[in-house]
């Protein structure tokens, strides 16, 4: 038998941990507080209607394709990838609405529709986009972020000039373009950093990159396919999956972990991973033994929550797309009520998927399903009447916008918000995404990986290293693992 490891949790860093850890002949075992696996991945059907509860944005494909390759595999060994086109749509205002084209040379003729020379400043903004890329993604990001002397290679070094960790995002993008609507559509899948464009390094351009030379994709069936596929893979290698087991406590003994404390039971180990959220995994073990106190983790910027709203509608909405952003508001002031003074948005901005538009199997022929997600603040009171107050908002705002009335229509309905995310994924303050990519906490300055009084203890998702997001979440699991089978 191989050295016992525990993972807390079952999300995509922790199915990436299991995996890696049960190839290196670790005898594995997880242990998930919810009754599937997944994480913040999960599905429900009802009504007829399939739901995927939590990421919808299928990017940065090498990523994927490079885990998968770990076990000699392909994504297209689980599961069936469709091209989106267009990516997304923005919508401004009702008649005013831009698709972003699959194709790079559409993107391009877009942008010199909007902004004279915007093709060739767009070609300049990537090009740039392109090395931040290919350096961060493909190497920096699957570092340990243990410490500053990691990224001192002779190709960091030599890049660094063009990594712009010192300019914000926000100034890096008005060099290349003056149109609001386009600075709108550069400025959008950064959001997914958890910070405004003014806190975020230029950096993250590399997001652009992402989002519009990798083209953005949907793995037919849900997001579900991609953990029900590391899954396979795990099961391949003997992990075993214990359901509906929360862990209580992890008893540790001059410095080391020696067994895992669950309703059901106490479980010895040879070395544990926590991928459930981070700030919850520490509570698990004695105060003397966690990384951060209550101070530190007060003090860190949090990306933000949301209010979710599933609907499944017995109808088909005309006008909408896969991936829909209304951004008919003031992006400034929505990202102020979320970081710098937060509350309930006045005026919110909100992205609606439509799976139903690229998969006849998630709902009922001829109907529609949607998930409505609006960024908010973490740690906001969040009652039914709230809840209620910005339903009505956005169906209302969607039909101006759209010209189409389907309130009436509406046939299924489910809400999901901060309350929720601490129940189901003991999120800190009911967090979605994790830590904002701030400059001050980036790479070796976001939580740590290993637990530096904890010898065999290490930590994964997207609360530690390298940020939030699915992609990065795959990455995390297998920093930890490795990290752990050194110690091992």
């Amino acid at each position: 038998m191989g050295k016992k490891v525990s993972i807390i949790g079952s999300g995509f860093s922790g199915l990436a941990a299991a995996t890696v850890l049960a190839q290196a002949k670790c005898d594995v075992t997880i242990f998930e507080k919810n009754d599937q696996a997944g994480g913040r991945a999960r599905t429900f059907s009802e009504a007829g209607y399939h739901f995927d509860m939590g990421p919808s944005w299928y990017w940065m494909p090498d990523i994927f394709e490079k885990y998968f390759a770990l076990f000699d595999r392909k994504p297209s060994d689980y599961f069936d990838l469709k091209l989106l086109d267009p990516g997304f749509a923005v919508f401004y205002a009702k008649d005013d609405v831009i698709e972003l084209p699959a194709s790079l040379e559409g993107i391009y003729e877009l942008f010199e529709r909007e902004e004279s020379g915007g093709a060739d400043s767009l070609k300049r903004f990537l090009k740039e986009a392109e090395i931040k890329y290919n350096l961060a993604v493909m190497e920096l990001m699957y570092k340990p972020s243990l410490s500053l002397f990691e990224f001192a290679n002779a190709a960091i070094i030599k890049n660094l000039p063009h990594l712009d960790v010192y300019n914000s995002f926000s100034t890096h993008m008005k060099k290349f373009f003056k149109s609001p609507r386009l600075l709108k559509l550069i400025e959008f899948p950064i959001l997914f950093l958890g910070a405004s464009s003014r806190e975020i390094p230029a950096l993250y351009s590399l997001m652009n990159y992402a989002a519009f030379n990798l083209s953005t994709w949907y793995p037919m069936g849900g997001f579900s396919k991609i953990s029900e596929a590391m899954l396979a893979i795990a099961q391949e290698n003997n992990v075993e999956l214990r359901l509906n087991e929360p862990v209580s406590h992890i008893e540790v003994h001059n410095g080391i972990a020696k067994e895992l404390i669950t309703p059901r039971g106490s479980y010895s180990l040879d070395g544990v991973i926590g991928a459930s959220d981070y700030h919850h995994t520490e509570n698990l073990i004695g105060a003397k033994y966690r990384n951060y106190n209550e101070k530190y983790w007060s003090r860190k910027t949090l990306a933000p929550s949301c209010l979710i709203f599933y609907l499944g509608i017995n109808k088909r909405i005309k006008n909408l797309r896969h991936h829909n952003l209304f951004f008919h508001e003031d992006l400034d002031l929505h990202s102020h009520e979320i970081y710098k003074d937060p509350q309930w948005p006045s005026k919110p901005l909100f992205y609606v998927c439509c799976t139903s538009k690229t998969d006849q199997n998630v709902a009922p022929i001829g109907h529609e399903n949607l998930f409505i997600l609006i960024p908010v603040a973490p740690d906001l009171k969040d009652d039914e009447e709230v809840r209620n107050r910005y339903y009505e908002l956005v169906i209302s705002k969607m039909q101006e916008i759209l010209g189409e009335d389907f309130r009436k229509n509406i046939e299924y309905k489910k809400s999901y918000c901060i309350n929720d995310f601490i129940s189901d994924y003991n999120s800190y303050k009911g967090n979605a995404y994790g830590l904002a990519n701030t400059l001050r906490q980036t790479a070796f300055l976001r939580p740590s990986v290993r637990n530096k009084k904890v010898k065999n203890l290490f930590y994964c998702g997207h609360l530690t290293v390298p940020g939030p997001g699915v992609p990065p979440a795959l990455i995390s699991g297998q920093i930890a693992a490795r990290q752990l089978l050194r110690h091992l």
